[in-house]
């Protein structure tokens, strides 16, 4: 079974074949790119297309590898210990199963292990070992936990750190860019069918004009978009609105949708106010 996007999810040809390439290579699928691109939504959208379940392990700066596996609650053991507590006498009921062990006893889930590049720098290098073999040994109980058939593992990266050449070397790597305007279109039309066109298109204008300004913090992503048209839909503002080009008026309607912090609200600002000095 291949994957070739779905009814909510506009997948360019190259991500498929990257997507494709993964299954094929059984090899973790590593996707950059900016925020707000769909990689974490990538995930969801093959899960669904397989018919495949879906484990996210979401990564934050304290996640360590081991806790993908398992961890061992000696403390908790120790306390019913000395409450005369039966449980005791079974090691496994204080072991609490990780996402990989979760992954690895599935039917061929799909596992999502999300912004790899938020944890230390040494938390990849310490899957390695288990991405690769699809197997790790648990000490306390002796075993050894092998997947049952293995997941198709997709890793997202927002590029916040380099990631170890032992690391890169078992993925597939793929940078979704940022969407063409016509893939841009495709993706509005997916989640408001009934949107005038006219106001796509001038609104579209705005947001690539605003993404092209130089020295703007943040971009507005696709997201942003999203949640900016529907509130251009919600308070009725025409495609004349937009298409104004007054220089008191350079700031977009509704712009704390696009624009996420105070240096680009000010940048703008004072383009406006150069651009009414060049007038007068």
């Amino acid at each position: 079974m291949k994957f070739e996007g779905t009814s909510s999810y506009i997948a360019t040809e190259d991500l498929m074949v990257a997507v494709n390439a993964c299954i094929t290579l059984e090899r973790p699928l590593l996707v950059k790119g900016e925020p707000g691109t769909g990689k974490t939504v990538l995930a969801h959208e093959v899960a669904a297309a397989l018919g495949k379940p879906m484990i996210e392990w979401h990564i934050k700066s304290t996640t360590k590898a081991q806790q993908g596996l398992y961890e061992y609650d000696a403390v908790t053991r120790l306390r019913d210990s000395q409450l005369g507590d039966e449980r005791v006498k079974d090691i496994r009921n204080y072991i609490e199963k990780g996402k990989l062990w979760e992954a690895f006893t599935q039917e061929s889930p799909v596992l999502l292990i999300d912004e790899i590049d938020k944890a230390d720098i040494e938390f990849p290098n310490d899957l390695l070992q288990e991405l690769d073999r699809m197997e790790f040994f648990v000490y306390e109980t002796g075993e050894t936990i092998r997947a049952v058939n293995r997941p198709v593992v997709i890793i997202t990266s927002n590029n916040e750190k380099e990631l170890p050449d032992a690391f890169l070397r078992r993925c597939f790597f793929h940078y979704i860019k940022f969407p063409e305007k016509d893939t841009m279109e495709e993706i509005v039309q997916v989640h408001y069918p009934d949107i005038k066109r006219e106001l796509v298109g001038e609104a579209m204008n705005v947001f690539y004009e605003i993404r092209e300004v130089p020295g703007l913090k943040k971009k507005p992503s696709t997201s942003e978009l999203l949640d900016w048209l529907k509130l251009l839909m919600a308070e009725d503002v025409s495609p004349e609105t937009l298409r104004e080009r007054d220089p008191n008026k350079l700031i977009p309607p509704l712009h704390g949708a696009l624009l996420k912090n105070e240096q680009d609200v000010h940048l703008f600002e004072r383009l406006a106010f150069l651009a009414r000095r060049e007038r007068t």
